[in-house]
């Protein structure tokens, strides 16, 4: 079995020219870091570093909502319930617990700092459903659900005088002390901003702690539901920096991304969940339910099992696509809930008043990442992660619809509350981390490894196909940047990593489960009810282990 090789353990950089000091620096400025940061400020002066404008990652594309147990029907333990099974026997109970427990504590939180979400005729919060849900709990703003967190979480930082955001500043590595009693620490970060890619130089963030917040890892594949910045960064700091990262092969193929061709690239149109909540229905060319007789809930069923039977239906037809049919919706409807998607898909050529929408599965979320416990901290002391970056157990195999949303803000809070109950000493950076060698990937691989990546690490998986990409990665050169340092590059460094990792797990997971389908392991396995936690050595070689579900680093 070939093996994905060594990665860098540090990336290639122009010199420190600066330095700086807070006490807590948040990498990423979506709803799970913007929570950090609002719950610690108390504790002194928060950094927000964000690679691009604060608005530019996931949080504000999220168009479904937030999950919560508020109706008088509803309450938490069947939330607990049906994100259990979602996840396919590979959540953390206790994860997930804290989740619907906190939940609608937070979702009022949210609300207090301003968001302005739908109502009914009776002012009561309106609820809708969506797949994998059994009961309408579904909280929105129309279609544009992350928007309206994104914009009202932006206004309590700006108004929070603690908190100091830097744009356009690239994360390059985590900076560590030196060990103490063999366990080093984080102390801060290197960073480039736009003023230092025009200087040549880079600069040092000290902090007393950091934590991840820097969102998933969807540019590792060709189409993706995932803004531009979605490169992983977090996740492979984490790594190069000594911590763990977990579940990393369950990735969650979205049903209804809007297709646009076999030779669409990047971010792609997303179809809501919600508006088969609200009744459209999957169909193949000839008019014929895809769904119906699949599954007990139908076109509502979990992601993974709609993607699946998607996928063997497609593969059966011979086509690339198939069909999401709102028409049944009608106008007024589909205007008053869904306005975006629908000028999103007129401006494509697809009017879904009138006709059906062309659809197939695309990568949308990473339901593993940095392994924290159920208060952030990863297994390198100074440093927690949060949101879709970690894994804290919560999403399994299978991340259950408008989760997402919920556990930025749930498990935003509990970092930010952790930090509130007493930051590290202060610690000094190591100067012999400055001479491990420097190393990045030429940018142009990214785009060769994202297109083998969506062609055998996609819905579908089989050992052949894993082992032509992890050949690929193997392959792959590294230079020391010569002293002409890119973004495209650090980005594709970031992604080799993060896709040796993701591709090493899914070969070792010999079973189906959740987003992972194995054609050539078909049924899921008793004997893989554990997680897959891994690590970079001390030689940049990949080091897998089994843990069980309710461990933590």
């Amino acid at each position: 079995m070939t093996k994905a090789g060594t990665f860098p353990l540090r990336l290639a950089a122009p010199p420190p020219g600066w330095e700086r000091e807070v006490e807590v620096v948040v990498i990423g400025s979506g709803v799970a870091g913007l929570m950090v940061a609002l719950t610690a400020a108390t504790v002194g002066r928060v950094l927000i570093v964000t690679k691009a404008k604060l608005d530019a990652g996931s949080t504000s594309w999220a168009q479904g909502g937030i999950a919560a147990a508020i109706d008088r029907a509803d309450d938490p333990e069947q939330h607990l319930d049906d994100t259990l099974v979602a996840g396919a026997g590979l959540c953390s109970e206790r994860a997930v617990r804290i989740l619907v427990e906190e939940g609608p504590h937070q979702l009022a939180r949210l609300i207090s700092f301003g968001a302005l979400l739908d109502t009914d005729a009776a002012g009561n919060l309106a609820l809708t459903r969506e797949g994998g849900h059994g009961r309408a709990r579904i909280v929105h703003a129309a279609d544009a659900t992350g928007a309206e967190v994104q914009r009202s979480l932006q206004a309590a930082v700006a108004a929070n005088d603690r908190i100091e955001v830097m744009e356009h500043a690239f994360a390059l590595d985590l900076v560590r002390s030196a060990p103490v009693n063999g366990t080093r620490h984080v102390v801060g970060v290197r960073v480039v901003s736009q003023d230092d890619q025009a200087s040549g130089s880079s600069g040092i963030v000290r902090a007393r702690t950091v934590v991840l917040a820097s969102g998933g890892l969807g540019q590792l594949y060709a189409s993706t539901t995932n803004p531009p910045v979605a490169t992983g960064d977090g996740m492979a700091m984490a790594l190069r920096a000594g911590a763990s990262v977990a579940d990393v092969e369950f990735v969650q193929f979205h049903p209804t991304v809007m297709w646009n061709g076999p030779g669409a690239e990047g971010q792609q149109l997303l179809v809501s969940e919600a508006v088969r909540g609200e009744g459209a229905v999957l169909l193949d060319a000839e008019g014929k339910r895809v769904m119906q007789g699949r599954h007990p809930l139908g076109d509502l069923a979990p992601r993974d099992v709609v993607a699946k039977c998607m996928s063997i239906l497609m593969a059966e037809q011979g086509v690339d696509h198939l069909f999401l049919d709102a028409r049944g919706l009608g106008e007024e409807k589909l205007m008053r809930h869904f306005p975006n998607i629908v000028a999103g898909c007129r401006r494509l050529g697809i009017d879904p008043v009138h006709q059906v929408v062309p659809v197939a599965p695309g990568e949308h979320f990473a339901c593993g990442g940095v392994w924290t416990d159920r208060n952030g901290h990863t297994s390198v002391p100074g440093l927690f992660a949060v949101g879709e970056v970690a894994c804290t157990g919560v999403h399994g195999a299978n991340r259950l619809a408008s989760n997402s949303l919920l556990e930025g803000l749930v498990y935003g809070q509990r970092v930010g509350a952790q930090l509130v109950l007493g930051l590290p000493a202060v610690m000094s950076p190591d100067a012999n981390d400055e001479q491990v060698p420097a190393l990045v990937v030429p940018g142009h691989h990214r785009v060769i490894l994202a297109a083998e990546m969506s062609r055998h690490v996609a819905v579908r998986r089989e050992a052949e196909g894993l082992d032509e990409v992890t050949a690929l990665i193997a392959d792959t050169p590294l230079h020391p940047g010569e002293g002409s340092f890119s973004p495209t590059d650090w980005e594709a460094t970031n992604v080799h990593v993060l896709a040796g990792a993701l591709v090493s797990a899914a070969r070792l997971r010999e079973e189906s489960r959740g987003g992972h389908w194995r054609s050539d392991f078909p049924d899921t396995s008793p004997r893989w009810k554990v997680r897959i936690v891994t690590h970079l050595n001390h030689e940049g070689s990949l080091v897998h282990e089994e843990r069980g579900l309710e461990e933590t680093p």
